[in-house]
């Protein structure tokens, strides 16, 4: 990998364990939410990061609702117009490693990874922005991730 090269990826987080089904239901308790920033890809250069928000509920939310809670979190966090937004129930799991405090979330979007990573069903708003206030994702290609507690 040439130097640019290796400056401009984000590295990826080693993982150590996964939490269990047990493990996740005990986690999540009293979660609100958890959001993840990381940085997009290079190529979206308007909206230079991924977010992903990760509702503590497995139920299906109507539109209305969904379109809500986005835009009340834009608002809190100063994030610029979404692009590219998915929004619905998705399977994630938890992954530890020993150079993190929390468990990080994961979408689990490939089948292989649905059927080996232990997971909970959760609503999850994936989507690219812009906010100065992520800047460790924008300008520093680091991913991070925080939670909020009821």
């Amino acid at each position: 990998m040439s130097k640019k090269e290796s400056n401009m990826q984000a590295q990826a987080i080693k993982t150590d364990k996964y939490l269990d089904p047990q493990q996740i239901k005990e986690h999540l308790k009293n979660v609100e939410y958890i959001i993840m920033a990381a940085p997009a890809p290079e190529h979206f250069k308007q909206t230079p990061v991924h977010f992903t928000l990760f509702l503590n509920t497995d139920e299906a939310l109507p539109k209305e609702i969904q379109e809500a809670i986005l835009e009340k979190f834009l608002h809190e966090q100063k994030i610029g117009k979404p692009a590219e937004l998915m929004s619905q129930r998705m399977p994630v799991g938890f992954a530890l490693s020993q150079a993190q405090d929390t468990p990080m979330p994961m979408l689990l979007v490939k089948p292989e990874d649905q059927r080996s990573i232990p997971h909970t069903v959760m609503h999850v708003m994936d989507f690219l922005a812009d906010s100065d206030a992520f800047n460790e994702a924008k300008k520093k290609n680091l991913t991070g991730w925080s939670y909020s507690y009821e």
